[in-house]
């Protein structure tokens, strides 16, 4: 069983954060760690917006952000 939580930092709705998150999902397993293959570790668009992914027990997590311009 597979298990996804999404972490929306960002003030857009949870609807737009999920294409974000589905574009890595859909792009698979590409970054190799210890504890094994996991979705890209961070993604970004030409729009600011990024997807960080983590690789925990029995979960993926994906957080979304704006990047910083900073």
């Amino acid at each position: 069983m597979s298990k996804i939580i999404i972490d929306n930092r960002t003030d857009m709705p949870i609807q737009n954060a999920m294409r974000y998150v589905k574009h890595v999902i859909d792009e698979g397993k590409i970054s190799e760690t210890a504890k094994g293959k996991q979705y890209c570790f961070v993604t970004i668009w030409n729009d600011g917006v990024g997807v960080y992914s983590v690789k925990n027990k029995q979960s993926d997590k994906f957080i979304v952000f704006y990047e910083s311009k900073e």
